[in-house]
């Protein structure tokens, strides 16, 4: 059970807060690059970390994120002209550029210099297979982008990225991912184990539905599971997943090895989170009993989505939400054919993770064994906020190699520590042909 004063830490993400200074130290995902289709493209809100701020590329294609607000009268850039190279508060004229720098300042007389005393807050950004970074930082030099392999494709891969809002606090959302335990039943709840092929990995999953066993360890990046079951014989099957500061997460769907797929959770605030999925080739080629994207028990991709509003909340919000109940379809439930009666991965996911309120109160949890990597990542965490406040910067900050893990399911001998098993597959931008499209899973 966590203590008021730690749910707060986590929760908050405001400048000046320990977790919030935290992600400061990080590159963040900001917005997808087809956000900004072409130079000097209307402009976009984004909200992240609680500041209000304004993404557009300018004239050269560079692109910029900026305070909302113009310091002169603090009307929104957002209504902003976008043109030679800065962004046009259309109240005045004042002119930035994407360094926050005033270039042009009309209003005022022709001889002053007064332009050249303004400036506003303006982070630099960079650009990577479709996801624009941003730092928010305090560095003047700058570290470097975390090796994130999905958003590393070479030339010509096969590669995808998409964002989804998420009402809620950015933890909870995170800690849905590295929860293994309820794929058995949120997801795949209405699976009949004898319809599945014995030994499979989506078999073994639901047969048990719980993991047997967990294994959870503190890693150079932030903290990793290794959950298993039986197999029936002498070899049991491991769902290897981790947590990578600040926010990320990998998550076992596919034969480890192979699966080539990263999550972020980046707090939009502290009640809204930026849902990230960044995948290689066919990331659901091998999904856990899936079929072109689909999974037993109606569990679909599904990521319907309403139209994008211009507000700051109003990019990439699912179809399904909170507002309709998530479309549950309680004939579906009740006849087993759905579970939850919700069709979707990602909806089922939203919805129970949102159903806890924007924040929950996890003051009046009761967490078990199966809440084990839930628990060390909380006070990985919590360490790592309360470390920066005594002036030691997290090490995965400017060692970018530290993200070049996989994750995946694998078949081990009983004897084998997991961990040390599975070093080699675990291994990113390593081609293994030899395991894609493996129905078994791998034996390590």
């Amino acid at each position: 059970m966590l203590s008021a004063i730690d749910n707060e830490l986590m929760t908050r993400v405001g400048q000046g807060t320990p977790v919030g200074d935290l992600m400061r130290q990080y590159w963040l995902p900001a917005l997808m690059s087809t956000e900004l289709p072409e130079p000097d493209s209307a402009p976009v809100r984004v909200r992240l970390l609680g500041e209000d701020l304004i993404a557009f590329r300018d004239t050269n294609g560079s692109v910029g994120l900026i305070d909302n607000y113009c310091p002169h009268r603090r009307a929104s850039l957002f209504f902003g002209r976008n043109e030679e190279c800065g962004l046009r508060c259309v109240y005045h004229g004042w002119k930035f550029d994407l360094h926050g720098d005033c270039v042009d300042m009309p209003s005022e007389p022709s001889e002053s210099n007064f332009k050249d005393k303004v400036k506003i807050t303006a982070y630099p950004c960079q650009e990577r297979n479709g996801v624009v970074w941003t730092y928010m930082g305090p560095r003047r030099e700058l570290p470097p982008l975390p090796d994130i392999e999905p958003n590393m494709m070479p030339e010509g891969s096969e590669w995808s990225v998409y964002t989804v809002l998420r009402d809620c606090n950015w933890v909870q959302a995170l800690e849905g991912d590295i929860d293994t335990s309820h794929l058995g039943f949120l997801h795949f709840g209405s699976v009949n184990p004898e319809d599945l092929t014995p030994g499979a990995f989506d078999y073994l999953t639901v047969n048990p539905r719980a993991p047997q066993g967990y294994d959870v360890i503190d890693t150079d990046y932030g903290t990793s599971y290794g959950a298993w079951r039986p197999t029936g014989g002498d070899d049991i099957y491991w769902r290897v997943a981790h947590f990578l500061a600040p926010f990320y997460s990998m998550i076992p769907t596919n034969v480890l090895g192979v699966q080539i797929l990263v999550r972020a959770w980046v707090p939009v605030d502290d009640t809204h989170t930026m849902f990230w999925n960044l995948a290689g080739p066919n990331p659901f080629r091998n999904i856990t009993g899936s079929q072109n994207g689909r999974a037993p028990g109606g569990a679909t991709i599904n990521n319907d989505f309403l139209p994008n509003s211009s507000d700051f909340l109003g990019r990439w919000r699912l179809a399904a939400n909170e507002g309709n109940d998530y479309n549950i379809d309680r004939e579906a439930q009740k006849n087993n054919k759905i579970y939850t009666g919700i069709t979707g991965i990602h909806v089922q996911d939203q919805a129970v993770t949102e159903s806890m309120g924007s924040v929950s109160d996890r003051t009046r949890e009761h967490l078990g064994a199966s809440d084990s990597m839930v628990i060390k990542t909380r006070q990985s965490i919590m360490r790592a906020a309360r470390n920066l406040q005594e002036g030691i910067i997290p090490p995965k900050v400017d060692h970018p190699e530290l993200y070049q893990e996989r994750s995946g399911g694998v078949i081990l001998p009983k004897d084998a520590k997991w961990h040390e098993a599975t070093m080699e597959l675990r291994k990113a931008f390593v081609d293994r042909p030899e395991l894609v499209g493996t129905d078994k899973g791998y034996k390590g």
